[in-house]
């Protein structure tokens, strides 16, 4: 029986008197019990069908045609036309949060942020299973441990700010489920998360399911997620279905190109050396802006590193200082004796869970914050320089051999600012040459990196998700750098616009000599990019290695964690969520005793061979480390 029967939707949306279709002639079907994945790209028309089933279609929008059918089950099995309901009508109402729950990518936005978890689901269900308030509570206790909180009591009472990434979601699956719905609308809910954190909501939706027997309409771009999650697969592009069926024959007998083209663009482990990731629109790298001598291939043993970092401390200080409060602060260690080399022309990875230190790390190296303690060393050929000591000219000359890419484009850019503008920016506070050179140095950066000069009048708003990222690398070229920090640069991307930048960063690599420190979560994307990777967790780095070593024979328990958690868009090789670490990849209680801080014991890193190592207690012997 299917739960959901969508036949030959369309959706339209009118924008200042211009009518639009999104959705051109959607079919689909979510069978009772089983899940399917709706796969696309941004601006597909995923979430538009989502809204559209839960009555939620902005006002511009509207539904032109088709049908929307939702059986329940618990209803008799009569067939309701969500699509020709009224918007703010009773049945619609009684659906969504009832019979159809939902949860969203983005919970801190999703969940009101003055109202505890126990209130908001509480909220849901007295309006559809009204109830006395000891039997509510004792209901949302119970779906709160469901959902994984070890103290759901104490949960209750929590706001959302004062919960993780993980558990904020789990605290939204809570709410969505507190209806026992027929129906789980999934919205890209774990694209924010971390591998190890996205493992365990996988897994626990996959368990809610098979208990509550409900049928789960998953949207996401990520196809590792989807060979782990889904039964059938529908492939939507520009509102349109490309491609449908059962994960075994999308997976393993794909034949429209566009899906074929987004599996040859997600990066995984078994890339072999110079081997290219094939993006759906390529953007290569044109001429260098500037002329500039050719990159040094080799790397001479003896040569200074371009940067050197070493026992970086850096602590915040939390609490209330209120006239009122009681001057409770609590200290945290973000980063604890940290150090690495990059040597010019190299690409350093640096991996971790969100909150083990590493931006912290790149803003210090940036100056946008000063550490505790530590050393920060620049060489770019004319001797090395104390970072952390400079100051006014001298640290604005430091200011244009680094720069920075950061994860969002659309906070990073001015939307006040045209392209034009943007681009010229960095080039008038240092005064490199007049008007005239500046706007043809501008235009020679649009082309590096692949945008028309044409565009630069524009503003950064009408630029896609991709373009933006490549308008924030060319402003990133703009003083010639040595050294550009990427923190995330393709995290809020679509697998493909994903290669695209990726095979665009390693061109001008390759073309301009430049070195990166190349900071991000997804190891797949890293193994892509780096030469050498660093692995951080709980502020320190457990381990540091080449980076064929670290895939081929990682050491730390941390490094393992992760490699687990990575969702493979290949159905030989899925998740095996009972080797998920429960507290996430950082809980080191599960770690051998070898690698476990504890009070007392000093931990070092210590050399297994060949530029790896790895953090662990000296007296650790070599079988306890590998």
């Amino acid at each position: 029986m299917d739960i959901l029967r969508i036949s030959d939707l369309r959706i339209g949306f009118t924008v200042h008197g211009f009518a639009r279709d999104v959705v051109k002639g959607v079919s689909l079907r979510v069978p009772a019990g089983k899940t399917v994945a709706l796969v696309g790209e941004s601006g597909s028309g995923k979430s538009v069908i989502s809204q559209a089933i839960m009555g939620l279609l902005p006002r511009a929008g509207a539904v032109t045609g088709g049908e929307i059918l939702f059986r329940d089950p618990l209803d008799q099995g009569i067939v309701v036309d969500i699509a020709g309901l009224t918007a703010e009508g009773e049945e619609i109402r009684a659906l969504r949060g009832g019979r159809i729950g939902m949860i969203f990518q983005e919970p801190m936005s999703s969940l009101s942020p003055v109202h505890t978890i126990g209130n908001q689901i509480e909220e849901a269900l007295q309006l559809h299973r009204p109830t006395d308030d000891a039997s509510a509570r004792r209901q949302i206790e119970t779906m709160l441990r469901r959902v994984g909180f070890k103290d759901p009591v104490r949960a209750y009472g929590y706001y959302p700010f004062e919960l993780s990434g993980g558990l904020r979601q789990r605290a939204m699956l809570a709410m969505a489920l507190i209806c026992q719905p027929a129906l789980l609308i999934a919205d890209e809910p774990t694209t924010a998360l971390d591998v190890t954190i996205q493992a365990q909501v996988l897994d626990l939706m996959r368990d809610l399911q098979a208990e509550m027997g409900m049928a789960i309409l998953l949207i996401t771009h990520d196809l590792g997620v989807v060979a782990n999650m889904a039964d059938e697969v529908v492939v939507i592009y520009h509102g349109e279905i490309m491609e449908s069926g059962p994960v075994e024959d999308i997976f393993r007998r794909p034949r429209h190109p566009y899906l074929k083209a987004l599996l040859k663009a997600s990066p995984h482990f078994d890339m072999q050396e110079g081997e290219r990731l094939v993006a759906l629109r390529e953007a290569r790298a044109q001429s260098p802006a500037t002329p500039r001598a050719a990159p040094v291939i080799s790397r001479p043993a003896n040569a200074p590193p371009l940067l050197s970092v070493r026992h970086l401390r850096k602590t915040y200080t939390t609490g209330s200082r209120g006239f009122f409060s009681k001057g409770t602060q609590t200290t945290v260690l973000a980063v604890d004796d940290v150090g690495f080399d990059i040597a010019r022309g190299e690409c350093l990875g640096l991996v971790g869970e969100s909150g083990c230190g590493k931006t912290t790390v790149s803003k210090i190296i940036m100056r946008a914050i000063t550490p505790d303690a530590g050393v920060v060393t620049f060489n770019d050929g004319f001797g090395p320089t104390d970072v952390l000591s400079l100051q006014g000219e001298e640290l604005r000359r430091f200011r244009q051999r680094v720069q920075m890419i950061f994860q969002d484009p659309v906070s990073s850019l001015s939307p006040r600012m045209t392209v034009m503008n943007i681009l010229r920016e960095p080039l008038v506070i240092h005064e490199r040459g007049d008007g005239a050179e500046q706007t043809a140095r501008v235009r020679s950066l649009m082309e590096s990196v692949g945008l028309d000069p044409r565009f630069l009048s524009r503003y950064p708003h009408s630029f896609s998700g991709g373009q933006r990222q490549r308008i924030g690398i060319a402003r990133a070229l703009a003083l010639d750098p040595d050294l550009i920090v990427c923190d995330e640069p393709v995290s809020a991307l679509d697998v493909s616009v994903q290669a695209q930048i990726l095979n665009l960063l390693k061109d001008l690599q390759a073309e301009r000599g430049l070195t990166f420190l190349f900071i991000s979560h997804n190891l797949a994307v890293v193994n892509y990019m780096a030469d050498r990777i660093a692995v951080m967790a709980n502020g320190h780095i457990v381990e540091l290695a080449p980076r064929h070593a670290l895939f081929a024979s990682p050491a730390h328990p941390y490094t393992k964690a992760l490699l687990r958690s990575v969702p493979f868009a290949d159905l030989d090789r899925k998740l095996d969520f009972k080797l998920v670490a429960p507290g996430g990849a950082s809980d080191y209680s599960h770690w051998a005793p070898a690698f476990r801080p504890e009070p007392g014991v000093s931990l070092e890193p210590l050399s297994l061979g060949e530029g790896h190592y790895v953090l662990a207690r000296p007296e650790a012997n070599h079988r306890e480390l590998v």
